[in-house]
């Protein structure tokens, strides 16, 4: 059959596309409510006499624990969601990160319990971090194993919208807060609100996905007796290295894409002078703009190819970064040209369909899980701290950085052009 003949999407799997989304929207928003309060969590889990820039990178190096746990807890899901199945690593995601969300609204503060405020919330921050290692790229594999390959870039991205979504939503109750609160209700109590609702959306994601069925990939593997007959990762480490690296290398773009372009940019366009309302409402509005973008990113995708498309949305990403973190430090900024950069951060549809094709079903969930854990671990871990520190001496570190990854996604895209991913067939 060729590309062009492919059947549409059929009922069912469209319903799986926006059951899998939907949810993934709730966990999501569980894992970045976080750091839209960044500023107030440091205010109240660190004393009140630290300088306020040593302040913002502790609170930041609290979000990025969460980051560096997210190796461990995916490679563990992934081991057994390539033996047991992907649906059960699905449902336990989801409870991991439901339960230390709820507790984080429940927790003292500094003045209530000193030292012992921050190691607590930096314990459930690492228990976040593992539950979305797992979350992530299971729910890619997951979307991807339930559609015809020709749709995978379309199922990624609607998942991927999902997930952008979930900062929307975050975005959307940081607002609702401010609105509804004064600066001392805030403070006081009204933090803890977006922390307990976001328990609540965990249960409401779990029900959600009980409705869920295994992928037909993985059933066909099981019913054939065809699943990993060692353990999967020794398997990925040793056979494919090559697609390792390249799953890495797409993950530090898309990295730098959503921390920098819109779950950091609140906090710095503040730093520029930005108001914190206006600050929220932009980017609420880039949100918006990278949720649609990813559907537009998926369905070109799957008609022009990925590689193309990934060298065109690199290229946008750089272009309007800059142009618009650049006004914003001049002292103009522009909500408009901040929804442009948003609509950049759409190249997150394409990441994971490239890097799902190059791993094979028996191994696929651990090979995806541990590249794009491990590279973000390490970029999504450290960027927030590294720009943190580097602006205070060179404001304009957040533009650079970006621009350095746009390059870097041109130049995946026009390799992933020639040389498409050997698995995605499949």
């Amino acid at each position: 059959m060729t590309p062009h003949a492919t059947p549409a999407l059929s009922r069912a799997q469209l319903k799986t596309l926006a059951l899998a989304s939907l949810g993934a929207a709730l966990e999501f928003y569980d894992f970045v409510i976080f750091v839209f309060f960044a500023a107030t969590m440091g205010a109240l889990f660190f004393p009140a006499d630290m300088p306020e820039w040593l302040r913002l990178v502790q609170t930041f190096g609290i979000f990025a624990a969460g980051y560096l746990a997210r190796p461990l807890g995916g490679i563990v899901m992934a081991h057994f969601g390539d033996l047991s199945g992907r649906k059960r690593m699905f449902m336990l995601s989801i409870l991991m990160m439901a339960i230390p969300t709820l507790l984080m609204g429940l927790l003292p503060t500094y003045a209530q319990a000193g030292v012992l405020a921050p190691i607590l919330l930096l314990l459930l921050r690492i228990m976040q971090g593992a539950a979305i290692g797992g979350e992530a790229p299971g729910a890619w594999v997951f979307v991807s194993e339930h559609v015809p390959p020709r749709h995978r870039t379309l199922a990624c991205g609607a998942l991927s919208a999902g997930l952008c979504s979930g900062i929307l939503i975050g975005s959307l109750v940081a607002r609702a807060t401010d609105a509804m609160f004064d600066q001392a209700e805030v403070l006081a109590w009204g933090w803890r609100l977006p922390f307990i609702v976001g328990g609540v959306f965990g249960l409401l994601a779990m029900v959600l996905r009980r409705q869920l069925h295994e992928t037909p990939v993985f059933t066909e593997l099981r019913a054939r007796r065809a699943l990993a007959a060692e353990l999967p990762l020794k398997t990925v480490v040793r056979d494919h290295a090559g697609a390792v690296l390249l799953a890495m290398l797409l993950t530090w773009l898309l990295t730098a894409a959503v921390v920098v372009t819109l779950l950091m940019m609140p906090t710095l366009l503040q730093g520029l002078g930005v108001s914190r309302a206006d600050a929220l409402a932009g980017n609420t509005l880039a949100i918006f703009a990278t949720v649609l973008a990813n559907l537009a990113a998926g369905w070109l995708a799957d008609r022009f190819g990925p590689g193309r498309v990934l060298v065109l949305w690199s290229a946008s990403l750089g272009a309007a970064f800059w142009l618009f973190y650049g006004n914003a430090l001049a002292g103009a900024y522009s909500p408009a040209l901040y929804v442009v950069a948003g609509a950049s951060v759409g190249l997150t549809a394409l990441v994971p369909a490239l890097a799902v094709g190059g791993f094979p079903p028996q191994v696929r969930f651990s090979g995806l899980s541990f590249a794009y854990n491990l590279a973000y671990a390490i970029a999504g871990g450290l960027t927030p701290v590294l720009l943190s520190l580097a602006i205070r001496d060179n404001p304009a570190a957040p533009m650079q950085y970006i621009a350095a990854m746009a390059v870097l996604g041109i130049a995946l895209g026009l390799y992933l052009s020639v040389r498409p991913p050997r698995h995605g067939a499949r």
